[in-house]
């Protein structure tokens, strides 16, 4: 995309009732994946720990397991000891059937809070779509893979892409492939690196603005490093949406598990996130009430520096400025100076224009 291209710069997007955008408050999604080791119990579970931490949607994994990985497809070095050398072994452990989504669905429903999965085929979008979700978030594995995006694209929901491990060349050829397809009004880019766990030096928090310059669009920050502060430099950094790993149990056998938050750590990572929004108001320039004590005793106003009688000329030596402010200010001194004494003006009186004429 050529960054000089006309699109609306401050675009907003709207996932179920919440717009995601500049100057709204961010999105916070609690990442269950595949943190439920298979079962529905502990996924109901994960959406339990997900309300309760204050997440605004939780999200699972939807795959079939011989459709996404060869038999001979290796897992990954941090997968190898809790899940071995085969993917398609540790996927099925970890598949759920369309009954335990509707399951997860419904008691997301009943806690309030947004129910999303990533679908990693083609009949997983529409599996989701019967299930009513608010949004389509796509891998970052999947962000040049047409066949996936265009199913994601047709269903007119709002698309949530994550940039992992991708080249600023993909990532532009995929939101020009987007476009084409009318998609971009409705596209959110996550910020990503696809490294389990992520060092905070390779955390790049800057690339999230980087992302909005470039393509003007709601950029977020999909995270796997493993510290919570971070969630608050997110924030600072212009995230709009917040997507964390979070588990039952750290310590659990699984892919996942030792890189997710625990349940108090995801509390606490989505309190700091909160705080950083508050603590970065709204940019509007100008005091606020919290400061009007200290605008009145610590700023300045012209006073009398002698008795100055009535009918008195006023003159530069006649007058000083000092504490409290709330009276004629120190930038309207030499507008004074000329002017008669109304009545009487005592020492260190504060001057109002109603002692002047």
């Amino acid at each position: 995309m050529n960054p000089s291209e006309p699109v609306a710069p401050d675009r907003i997007v709207r996932v179920g009732h919440r717009e995601v955008g500049e100057g709204r408050p961010v999105l916070i999604i609690a990442e269950a994946g595949v943190n439920h080791d298979g079962s529905v119990q502990k996924a109901l579970q994960l959406v339990d720990v997900a309300a309760d931490a204050g997440a605004d949607l939780v999200k699972f994994q939807m795959f079939q397991a011989a459709d996404l990985a060869t038999t001979h497809a290796p897992t990954a070095a941090y997968q190898k000891p809790a899940a071995g050398d085969s993917q398609r072994q540790m996927l099925r452990k970890l598949e759920l059937s369309e009954t335990d989504f509707e399951r997860i669905a419904a008691h997301c429903h009943q806690r309030s809070i947004g129910f999303l999965a990533t679908p990693f085929g083609i009949t997983d979008v529409d599996r989701l779509v019967r299930l009513g979700v608010p949004a389509i978030k796509i891998a970052s594995s999947d962000l040049n893979n047409p066949l996936l995006l265009r199913r994601a694209a047709d269903t007119r929901l709002p698309l949530i892409l994550s940039t992992g491990a991708s080249t600023g060349d993909e990532i532009a050829a995929t939101v020009r492939r987007l476009r084409s397809w009318n998609a971009d009004q409705r596209l959110i880019l996550l910020h990503c690196v696809s490294g389990y766990p992520t060092p905070l030096e390779a955390a790049n928090l800057r690339a999230i603005a980087a992302l909005r310059r470039t393509y003007h669009l709601p950029c977020g920050f999909s995270d796997h490093t493993q510290a919570t502060e971070i969630a608050g430099w997110a924030v600072a950094a212009g995230a709009c949406v917040l997507e964390k790993h979070f588990t039952l149990d750290r310590a659990a056998r699984g892919p996942d598990h030792a890189m997710s938050l625990d349940p108090h750590q995801l509390k606490a990572y989505i309190a700091t996130a909160r705080a950083a929004e508050r603590a970065l108001g709204t940019g509007q320039l100008g005091f606020q009430p919290v400061e009007a004590e200290t605008r009145r005793l610590a700023r300045r106003s012209v006073v009398a520096a002698q008795f100055i009688p009535a009918g008195a000329i006023l003159t530069r030596q006649l007058l000083t400025v000092k504490r409290p402010g709330g009276g004629i200010p120190p930038d309207q001194l030499d507008a004074l100076v000329g002017r008669r004494a109304a009545t009487d003006i005592y020492p260190d009186t504060v001057l109002a224009w109603e002692h002047v004429r």
